[in-house]
């Protein structure tokens, strides 16, 4: 029988179901979890020795896996845990942290293939270790600053030549009156630069502005590459594609040479073996990298395309090159 594949997401994660899907169509045997089960639906029970690695299982009410068993893992941000009622504040802060280090300790000492470990995962979310690496890697990025100093701003605007932008250094998603909103990448206007006052208050990022032609979303699952060009029609849109999807279109592209080595290489600098990374493709036809999301929206992008980056990740979690 082949290892099973362990995947760890939010329950209500409807990308992961189609990994799922597309796993159990190949006849692997597929233990899911979320851990906002545990440890109320979700039961953990591990051991090491000197003579042996970790064992033990997790189980559920309905199934069980043997830990040592576990051959692949897709890590793809899961609930946060949920304990019972009429604990207090610092108790569910001390719970928290003891599941954190206890199941999530287990779980990223199982020695089989990632997609992605957290760890890797972790590391790769800052955007200034992206940007660094990319850069090391052969990659083109555009100039950037990350400040708390509004006079630095003014200075690194001066010498851009052109148009600057600020966006987000971290996940642009906030909760605000108990609604969802979204931080969008923003062009600075003359009066902006005049009018700094809430730089000082915490990190921001700014960047040149590159002239696009259009974007490209390329998903990186293993040594597999997915390109879509991404087309705005609209001036928000352009600025930036998340603020208006109703104005997109989207098309299949080829990838350039010198972008493909530089990403893989990127990829193993990062030790991810999946990465949604963004590029913005100059009217010349440079690209420029902007980011790379370890754990980033991939069903829209295949929907939209055809492209089987499903199949692929299946593929990398069963380690088929």
């Amino acid at each position: 029988m082949s290892a099973p594949v362990l995947i760890v997401a939010a329950r209500d994660d409807w990308p992961t179901d189609r990994i799922v899907v597309e796993l159990e169509s190949r006849s692997v045997e597929v233990f899911r979890m979320d851990t906002a089960d545990f440890p109320q639906q979700l039961g953990l029970a591990g051991r090491i020795d000197q003579e042996q690695a970790w064992t033990g299982e997790l189980a559920t009410e309905y199934r069980t896996v043997e830990l040592s068993r576990v051959g692949a893992m897709y890590y793809r941000a899961p609930g946060a845990f949920r304990f019972p009622t009429g604990m207090s504040g610092p108790e569910a802060r001390f719970a928290a942290a003891q599941a954190r280090a206890g199941l999530g300790g287990v779980l990223s000492a199982l020695d089989c293939r990632w997609v992605n470990h957290p760890t890797a995962m972790a590391r790769a979310e800052y955007k200034p270790v992206q940007l660094a690496a990319a850069r090391a890697c052969g990659l083109r990025i555009p100039a950037t600053l990350i400040t708390n100093r509004p006079g630095d701003v003014q200075k690194f605007a001066a010498e851009a030549g052109g148009p600057v932008v600020c966006k987000p250094v971290s996940s642009p998603v906030l909760i605000e009156d108990g609604r969802l909103k979204s931080v969008y990448t923003r062009r600075l206007t003359p009066d902006d630069l005049l009018d700094l006052r809430g730089i000082s208050t915490t990190a921001h990022l700014f960047q040149a502005w590159v002239d696009k032609a259009y974007e490209v979303r390329l998903t990186v699952v293993g040594r597999q590459m997915f390109a879509a060009a991404i087309h705005a029609d609209s001036d928000a849109g352009h600025e930036d594609w998340r603020s208006d999807y109703g104005s997109l279109t989207y098309t299949t592209s080829a990838v350039p040479g010198v972008v493909a080595t530089g990403m893989l290489a990127l990829m193993d600098r990062l030790q991810l073996r999946y990465g949604a990374a963004d590029f913005v493709v100059r009217p010349d036809g440079q690209w420029t990298f902007l980011e790379v999301n370890p754990c980033g929206q991939w069903d829209w992008i295949a929907g939209e395309t055809g492209l089987p980056i499903a199949e692929a990740i299946a593929d990398e979690l069963q380690g088929i090159s």
